[in-house]
Formats: structure tokens, sequence, C-alpha cells
């Protein structure tokens, strides 16, 4: 039968199936009924005739439970490609799908092996991947879908995705073009009713036309409910004709009523198979024959299925039976009474005692009470999960392995493993109902401290009362007490991540100090190392500073600790340091897959080299912690990315996108009161009114990092702008401000070796010095170790050579000056270059303008693939590393090439190598 009225839509998919390559894909959405699953047909039928190959999945609302169980339909016509991926993603694929034992696999290298996967199999001839219902696909295959999705831009790969209205799935954000398909014009659902019942009286006609409103399964199906009504007089309502008067249903409602009558009209044989089949989680017929024979007594025949066929409710292939209709799905079950559906479930999970999580699920369905059996079987059925990656899977047989639990003691235990799970999937609603259920059975001290330490991961506490920093302090003091001292550190851990996001005040801070200095845990505890710098980043400056020097002599070797040691060092203004851990951590990070982990520690280190000025390796860092930070849902973390790009464009001298980006950035953290994130926007519009010469703007913004009262104010990144706010306060004639600011800053140096604290301090010093003091200031400025700080050194030969200049030695100040230009040049710092420019053209020198070198020619994105390939990295390589298959890194390189007027990888390493 021809779709009517979708016209608009069948173009759309032929252009995109006529192009494969050029979009990802489409996500069709629409009510039940709306046709979303006839126009897939269409595509599936167009896609074949073009040569393209077509791999489908379907979510299946009994299978939401059943970890990858989506993924296993999609992959299994191309499993034997699996044997071919580089080992990593094809372990990782193997245990997810089953096929084979192994550590846990990370999310994402299951999502790059498909993608690997796919592209290979597409290389040989195009392909089109179909996902039906992907709001009904287990969360392990959803997630899998969406990171595939968000890669085949460059891939002979087109994906159309189907999605309810109303529901939600993880795909639906993963950059396939909407297509909302809306219900049928009067007109044209006048031109389907006739196609389907040309016979109908007119006032039947015009029942069915209001009824219907334009939804086509509606259009097609309630023809039959009507049934031989057709003589003169009123058509009662369809309500009645499906079952009485009663509330007002939904179209859906009155649907699944149609075909509810359509079943009771069944003999019963049929009607228990049906039943069957509804609650099987397969489409197997096998299986459902099986299972309603031992309802029965005796063998089922296939012919048991025949009067289902004749009406219309379901469809058999070859070994499968499926319903026409989601919908005609759902609505048998809920005809069904509670008897006959656990007959159903008990008969399923006796044929299929050879697959242990469906039988435990139908089991569970089965089961009324407390049955400690069920729940420990479930609890099997979580672990296989988690073993393979499924978490989403894992956490609800958990949950259900609790609600079956015999003794509140095992329900509890159940409630906070599957809360654990629940924090690590990011449900945190989920997490805090279960912990509260936990709570209300009386728990242990350990379980206590449990339960109080996994509400404490969301977020880093960003949206939390400042009080709980008090609070975690003390319950980790008394976790220590019972003697829990690992869950303890943990506690306090979450304690000092909320000193960085947000500020408790002194006393919170001194408090949790107090506990960490009780716990019996060496000092040189990595993890105790990290809490002193959150929590008393000057006061403890000395000795943190120490141990983070001697920690960095083992770097690489646990990427995990090297991520929040960075972020330690970034505290105490140890920026090289912060760089040198973040960037040990990032290839042990994805290598694991722990794509959670990864932007937090690219993060910290694109702000720390954005802060020393290594713009081209800052670049890549930060748009790469945005992209996977918003993959992952991390909102703070994309903030803070955002708002080091933001500072990147603004010592660049695009001011512009510095503007746009910063505003992103504060719209994102500026509700929850994101510090760090809040700070960096500052000073990033501090930059951009300095290099514009608007120099009250620049104060005004820089002032605000200062101010306690504002959410800008972040302790110790506060003391680490002083250069910045130096500037500004003289050009704007605030140099009496600057000095009491420092007068109050210039304590802190007592107790800390910070190096950005003293390098600030030192510019500072000199910029603000009376003309007899000020050249031996700078002087000494310039004395000091600055290795790996090279803006910092540009910045004072740019200041000293501006001085000099005020005092007429111009000859002298042109050293400084040339110097501060080929400092800020090779570093990529536009504006400041073009500062010192003004500078030495005033001391009497012209300067040539500065050429965009080639990495000013390329993207972040590419400039990351070009510094990989020009290491030596081959494309293979580089698409593990970035998560990207290996021919998407070689069309990067085929526009990367002609950018940069290179040919080859060595022309290309050659290039980026002279510009270090």
């Amino acid at each position: 039968m021809p779709l009517f009225g979708r016209e608009a839509e069948l173009r759309a998919l032929a252009e995109l199936i006529d192009h494969p390559g050029e979009r990802s894909g489409v996500l069709i959405r629409g009510e039940a009924g709306i046709g979303k699953s006839a126009l897939v047909a269409e595509a599936v039928s167009a896609a074949s005739a073009a040569g393209l190959r077509v791999l489908t999945m379907t979510g299946v609302e009994a299978e939401r439970n059943l970890a990858c169980a989506g993924l296993h339909q999609l992959l299994y016509p191309v499993l034997a490609g699996v044997d071919a991926l580089p080992a990593p993603q094809r372990d990782a694929l193997r245990c997810a799908l089953g096929l084979a034992g192994g550590a846990e696999p990370s999310a994402y290298l299951v999502g790059l092996a498909t993608l690997t996967l796919l592209a290979e199999t597409a290389a040989a001839r195009p392909l089109l991947v179909v996902a039906e219902d992907v709001h009904w696909l287990d969360r392990a295959s959803a997630d899998v879908l969406a990171f595939v999705a968000r890669r085949i831009e460059s891939e002979p790969i087109v994906m159309v995705a189907t999605l309810r209205e109303g529901e939600r799935s993880h795909v639906q954000d993963a950059g396939l073009s909407p297509m909302p398909v809306d219900r049928l014009s009067d007109e044209v659902a006048a031109e389907l009713l006739d196609s389907i019942a040309p016979r109908i009286p007119s006032a039947v006609r015009a029942w069915l036309l209001e009824e219907a409103a334009g939804n086509p399964l509606a259009l097609t199906e309630l023809p039959a409910a009507v049934g031989d009504h057709g003589g003169p007089g009123p058509v009662p309502p369809l309500s009645d004709r499906l079952g009485g008067l009663g509330p007002v249903l939904s179209l859906s409602e009155r649907l699944e009523r149609a075909f509810t009558a359509r079943v009771a009209a069944l003999p019963a044989p049929a009607r228990t198979a049906l039943l069957v089949a509804a609650l099987n989680q397969s489409d197997s017929i096998s299986e459902t024959l099986a299972a309603t024979g031992l309802i029965l007594g005796s063998a089922a025949e296939l012919e048991i299925l025949a009067p289902a066929v004749e009406a219309r409710l379901i469809e058999l292939g070859i070994g499968t039976v499926r319903f026409r209709h989601p919908l005609m799905r759902s609505a048998i079950p809920a005809a069904s009474a509670p008897a006959e559906r656990r007959q159903a479930h008990l008969a399923l999970a006796e044929t299929l005692h050879d697959q242990p999580d469906r039988r435990a699920w139908h089991r569970a369905a089965a089961t009324s009470g407390a049955d400690e059996g069920v729940a420990a079987e479930l609890d099997r059925t979580a672990d296989r999960a988690r073993h393979r990656g499924g978490v989403a899977a894992a956490l609800a047989a958990l949950e259900q392995a609790a609600r079956l639990s015999e003794g509140q003691g095992r329900k509890a235990l159940r409630l906070l493993r599957a809360a654990e799970l629940a924090v690590e999937a990011g449900s945190r609603d989920t997490a805090e109902r279960l912990v509260r259920e936990a709570q209300g059975l009386g728990l242990s001290p350990r379980r206590r401290a449990t339960a109080a330490q996994l509400l404490s991961g969301f977020e880093d506490g960003v949206r939390e009362d400042l009080s709980r920093v008090p609070e975690l302090a003390g319950l980790a003091a008394s976790v220590a007490a019972d003697g829990h001292v690992e869950p303890a550190v943990r506690i306090l851990w979450g304690a000092a991540m909320r000193c960085f996001w947000s500020e408790p005040g002194p006393a919170a801070r001194r408090s949790l100090m107090d506990v960490a200095d009780r716990l019996p845990v060496p000092a040189g505890d990595p993890r105790m190392v990290a809490v002193a710098a959150y929590a008393a980043p000057f006061e403890r400056g000395d000795t943190v500073f120490d141990r983070l020097r001697e920690l960095a002599a083992v770097a690489g070797a646990e990427p995990e600790v090297d991520r929040y040691l960075g972020s330690a060092s970034l505290q105490v203004g140890a920026f090289d340091l912060a760089a040198r851990f973040a960037a040990a951590a990032a290839p042990g990070l994805r290598a694991q897959g722990r794509l959670g982990l990864l932007p937090r520690a690219l993060a910290v280190q694109s702000w720390s080299q954005a802060r020393l000025g290594d713009l081209a390796a800052a670049a890549p860092a930060a748009a790469e912690a945005a992209m996977f930070a918003q993959e992952t849902g991390q909102p703070f973390m994309y903030g803070l990315a955002t708002a080091v790009q933001a500072e990147i464009a603004a010592l660049r001298g695009d001011h512009g996108q510095a503007r746009t980006l910063a505003d992103e950035a504060e719209r994102v953290a500026l509700p929850a009161g994101a510090r760090p994130v809040l700070v960096t926007v500052q000073l990033t519009r501090g930059l951009a009114a300095l290099s514009e010469g608007r120099y009250d703007d620049a104060f005004a913004a820089l002032s605000r990092i200062l101010d306690p009262a504002d959410p800008a104010y972040q302790l110790a990144i506060r003391a680490y702008c002083l250069a910045e706010l130096t500037e500004a306060a003289v050009r704007a004639g605030r140099s009496d401000s600057m000095r009491d600011i420092l007068h109050e800053l210039e304590p802190l140096a007592a107790s800390t070796p910070s190096p950005a604290l003293h390098i600030g301090l030192r510019y500072a010093r000199a910029v603000l010095a009376p003309n007899e003091e000020a050249e031996k200031l700078f002087t000494a400025a310039l004395r000091a170790d600055l290795t790996g700080w090279p803006a910092e050194r540009g910045r004072l030969h740019l200041a000293f050579g501006e001085w000099l200049r005020r005092q007429r030695r111009a000859a002298e100040s042109r050293t400084h000056l040339r110097t501060a230009r080929e400092t800020f040049d090779a570093l990529g710092m536009a504006a400041w270059g073009e500062r010192a420019r003004r500078e030495l053209r005033g001391a009497g020198e012209s300067s040539p303008n500065r050429d965009p070198d080639a990495r000013d020619k390329l993207t972040p994105h590419e400039l990351n693939i070009a510094q990989l390939a020009a290491e030596g990295l081959t494309n293979r390589e580089i698409g593990q590393r970035l998560y990207l298959s290996h021919r998407t890194v070689g069309t990067h390189l085929h526009r990367i090439f002609p950018k940069l007027g290179v040919s080859s990888r060595a022309e290309l390493a050659r290039m980026l190598k002279a510009l270090e």
C-alpha cells in the first residue's frame, strides 16, 4: 500500500540514502501509529535498491533489562568481522555481547569497536543502520548507538532511527537530524480511509475520521472494530464500541481496546499463544510454541497461531513471530488476568532453562512476594550484566532483587549496590530514592557510610548546600572512628572536591583538614595530598608542593591518580605540574575507555597550558574536553572546557569568539555557581578588554575574581591572575587600589612556594614600583626560574620594555620588546604580539607582520589529528586515541594536507616541528 501524505519525508529519506557519508542520519519521531515503521520500510526498500547493505535493531520493551540485546541484534550479521578488530576493541565487544569472558568492558571501547566494525563493513558496501523504537532499547545498546551516530559523518553509513513521541532516548541527543511526523491532514486522512474501507456509509466514515484524527494506524485498524454497523441513525461513541462507557481514552488506549477486542474473538489456544509471544523477550517462534505447549499440556504446533495471523495481529517469518505494531503487543498482557500472566511467565522460565538472565526475569515477573531464591538469581543476572558493561540492566536486576529479598539486611545491601550503579549511570533521582529506601531499613555503620558517600559524588556537590562540607567531614570522622578508614577517605575526598567548585568558608575548610590530619593514612598518600590542595591550597602549599614534585617522578603509572594530582597542582598554582600530570593521565584513561574521567584530565591540562601560553596544545585539549564532557553528561566540565576555549580565543585576539564562548560557559555555570568556570569567564573578559584598550572594563571584570561575595571568586585561582589585574589597574589609573590588593595577598606567599602566585607577585611589584626601584625588581623577576612559563616571561619582557621606553631608554627597551614580540608570536598570542609591535614602533623599530602559522589554519580538532599524525601515529592509532574510525581520521587528513600545503606526513611533521 502506498504511503499517504508522506511525500516530504520520503524525499528526505531518498536524499539521505542517495548520498551516504554526507549526513549521519535522521531520527523519525511521532506518536504511536503515525507511520514511523512505514517510513523505515520505505527507506529499507530504497536502500536495498540502491545497493546499500541494511543492518537493523528494534527496541522491545520486554528486553530493556537485557544488556546489549539490541546491539547483538544489530551486529549479528557481521560478527565474523569482530576478530579483525584491534585487540582492545575486539575483547571489549566480545565481552559485551557475551561471546567471551574478560574484564568488564568500557562502554566507550564497545562503542569504538562497533564504530570500527560498521565502518569496515561500509567500506565494502555502503550501509544503512536502522534502529526502531530506540526508547525501548536497553541502555547499553542505546549508548553505543548514540556513540556511533556522533561519529559517522564521514563514513558511507546512514542511520535511520525511530522514537515515539513523549519518550526519551540518548540517541535523540546524538546529532541525528530530527524528522517529526505529524498526523495526516483531513483530506489525506479521508483518502487513506477510502482506500481501506471504500464501501462504508458516510455517517460511519465521518465518525471514523473524527475518532482517528489523522492517525494512519487508527484509520487502518479501526474500521475492523466498527464491524457491521452501518444503518441509519447516530453512530455510538467508539469507547462504547470498544468496552463500554468510562473516562476519555487516548487514541493509543482506544487502539489497544480495538486490538483486545480482536484477540477476544480468537480461540482460547490462540489467545494463550499470543499472550506468551507478547511476554517473551524474543520473537522466537520455537520458544513461544514450547511455552504454550507447557501451559496447554500438549505440544503446540504452528497452526495454533493461524487465527491471530488472519486477524492481522501478528506476522510469521522464518522462525519468528512478530506483532504488527507494538500497541498490539502491549494490549494483550494488559487485558489478561494476573493468573494467566503468571502462568505464561513460569512457562517461559521453564523453556529458557539455558538462558539464565531471561529465565530470572520471567521468574521474577511471576513472583508476587519475597523469594530469596529468585532474588539470588537476579543477583547473578546483575553480575553478568555488570561484567558485560550493562550498568542500567544490572541496576534494574538488583532493584528487583531487593523487592524480592527475605530480610531487611539483604534488601538494604541490594538497594545500596543498586544505588552505586545508579551513581555510575548518572541517575541521581534513582540513586537518592534507593539510598532513602535503604536508610529506612536500619543500616550498620559501614553501610551508613556507603549511603552517605554515594550521594556525595554527583557533580562534585556543586548544587548542594555549603553546610554539606562540614557534615561530610564529621561523617568521615565518625566512619573512621568505627574502623572504616577507606570509606572515610572517600567521603573526605568528596568534601574536598566541593572546596574546588564552591566556597564553604574558612571554618568548613579547617574542619575538613582537622579530620584529614587525624586519619590513619600516610601523609604521602596521593589522595590526602589532593585533599590538602583543595581544602588548604595556601596554608598547606609548602607541603603539598613538595609531595607533588616527588609524585611527578612516577607520573604515568596510574591514570586516575595522575588526574586528580593534576587538579591538585592547579589548586596550588603549579600549572607546569598540573599540565604534566593531566597529560600523563590522558593516554591511560583513553586506553581504558574511561571517557567520563578523560574530560576532567583534559580540562585541567588545557586550563594549565593556556595559562602557561602553550595555546597549540591547549586548544585541541580544550575542544576535546568540551566534546567528551557533553557526551558524558558533565555540564560543569563542559563549562570549564568552554571557558578555556574562550580564554584561548581572547589571547589570540579573536574577541568575538571569546565573548560567545564566555557567554556559553557562564550560561552553564552561573545557575549552580560553578566557581572555577566563572573565574575563567571573568579572566577571559578581562583579557579581551585589555587587548581592546578598555582598561576600566578590564579592571572591573578582573576585580570580581577577588570579591568573596561574587560567584566568580575561587579561593585559590583568584591569586593566580595578578599580572593581568595589575596591568588593568595601572592602565585604568587604579594603581593605589592594586597596591591594597597586593598588600592583602602578600602574606599568602609566606606559606606556599606556589609558582603562579610568586610570578604574579614579582610582576606586580615591578610594575607598581616607583621608578627608582622598578628596574631592580624587573631584573629580579626575569632572573627567576621561568622554565615552562613562556607567557609569563614574555609578559615581563613586554612590561619592562614599556617601562624602559617611558624612561626614554628606547635602545634598551627594544631588546625586551623584540623578545616579547617573538615570544608571543611563537605562542600564537596574537593580541599580545600586536601590543609588542606597537611598543616597538614607538621605540623606533618596525616589525614584520605576523603571518598566520599552520596551526592557525586548522580547527582544534584538525590540529589534534595533525599533531598525532606528525608524531608518527597511523590513522588506526589516531582513531583509537580519539575514539574515531580510522577512515574518519583519513578524511580529516585529506582536508588538512591542502590547508597546510603539504602532501605527506613527513612534510607535516617538519612543518609542525618548525613551529615549536
